[in-house]
């Protein structure tokens, strides 16, 4: 069994074509949406403004520090995915009430709920995949998704996902403790994962803080899998990550990266990019920089709790609101800011409820997200047909 991908420069993803029978994903637009006059400042935020600023820029900058490797026998993703004995449930299975988080305009191609009992009380963060990890969309011989979540306590858990069987098992990651000495569960909400070649960044310490980590440095523990930070890069400035992404459309490859800042916040946000290298051998995760290779400012960041880039377009999920808590996808370049409406009174608050993180599959050519205990995915070229 070969151990990675093939490391192939894909451009053209595959268009997703996958419809879902039935009326498993219907949603209809009902009373309580505001009117498209009501939503315009928000989802239509004007274009992308480059910023200049050294100080801002400045703040932007990364600190690298690495750990020692966890002692004990390694396992691989291999191993997990064998194990992966819980089932999500197909939307047909869902109820009417997990089927509402969906969005409405443009619909998901592709739904899943997760069990009432794994999910309970906690919280559905970031997701990233085998796709991000290698442009062939394999790691070994599987597709693998990677879905975080934080608990009641708010420790956060990752659940590997085979996405071909669509059964998962739970994964703790850890973070050095004591000096290194020991370790601690990590207590963050997992707002941003990217999984990129053999490294897994997961955003720590309510976004001052990536942390790093092996994904060929798994351990089985008599409770489960556990994976244990072996880096970290830290902001040095007094900037917080919101949300998280890698970017194949680049060269080289790139992090995008928006700012976690509150909704009602009376200032824009901003959205950057850290470049990236293919090797990631050492306990880094690639980032040959420590300063962002570009940032831009827009009044759309505030409140995003998803982020993509793709070519010139960013594109950001954002918020919940007065049509039964559905957030607004916002696609931005230097030109514009779009969004879909949907319903009689042209709302723009179309998608799911809460918006969710966002990850693009290069192989398939499909964004992937969750929102309440749904999980979903759709063709970006459906959401750029919503948007046009």
């Amino acid at each position: 069994m070969k151990h990675r991908g093939r490391h192939r420069r894909r451009k053209q993803g595959r268009a997703l074509r996958a419809a879902l029978a039935g009326t498993a994903l219907a949603l209809t637009a009902a009373a309580t949406m505001i009117s498209a006059s009501q939503a315009t400042d928000g989802a239509r935020p004007g274009p992308l403004q480059p910023l200049t600023s050294a100080a801002e820029v400045n703040e932007l900058r990364l600190h690298e520090e690495t750990y020692p490797a966890a002692p004990g026998p390694a396992v691989r993703i291999a191993d997990v995915v064998a194990d992966a004995d819980r089932a999500l449930r197909p939307a047909a299975d869902c109820a009417a009430a997990e089927r509402a988080a969906l969005p409405v305009t443009p619909a998901a191609g592709r739904a899943w709920c997760w069990a009432e009992a794994d999910t309970r009380e906690a919280r559905a963060g970031a997701l990233t995949g085998s796709g991000d990890a290698d442009d062939d969309g394999h790691w070994g011989e599987h597709r693998v998704l990677l879905s975080g979540w934080s608990d009641a306590r708010g420790r956060a858990r990752i659940a590997v996902i085979d996405a071909e069987r669509m059964t998962y098992a739970w994964v703790s990651p850890l973070v050095p403790a004591d000096g290194g000495r020991s370790v601690r569960p990590l207590v963050s909400p997992l707002s941003g994962l990217v999984w990129y070649q053999d490294k897994l960044l997961a955003t720590g310490d309510r976004g001052r803080t990536l942390y790093v980590y092996d994904m060929d440095r798994l351990r089985r523990e008599a409770d489960g899998f556990t994976l244990t930070a072996v880096a970290a890069y830290r902001l040095t400035g007094a900037a917080r990550i919101g949300a998280l992404s890698l970017d194949r459309s680049t060269a080289p490859d790139s992090l995008a990266v928006s700012e976690a800042v509150p909704a009602d916040a009376d200032r824009p946000a901003r959205l950057w990019r850290y470049a990236l290298e293919t090797d990631t051998t050492g306990p880094g995760a690639g980032l040959p920089e420590p300063s962002p290779v570009e940032v831009y400012e827009t009044e759309a960041a505030s409140g995003a709790h998803g982020v993509l880039a793709h070519r010139s377009r960013w594109y950001l999920a954002r918020g919940d609101g007065a049509f039964e808590g559905h957030g607004t996808l916002v696609r931005l370049d230097g030109d514009r800011a779009e969004s879909a409406q949907c319903g009689p009174d042209g709302t723009y608050q179309c998608w799911s409820g809460p918006a969710g993180a966002l990850s693009y599959w290069e192989e398939t050519g499909e964004v992937w997200s969750q929102s309440g205990r749904t999980l979903f995915s759709l063709g970006l070229n459906t959401i750029d047909s919503s948007l046009e």
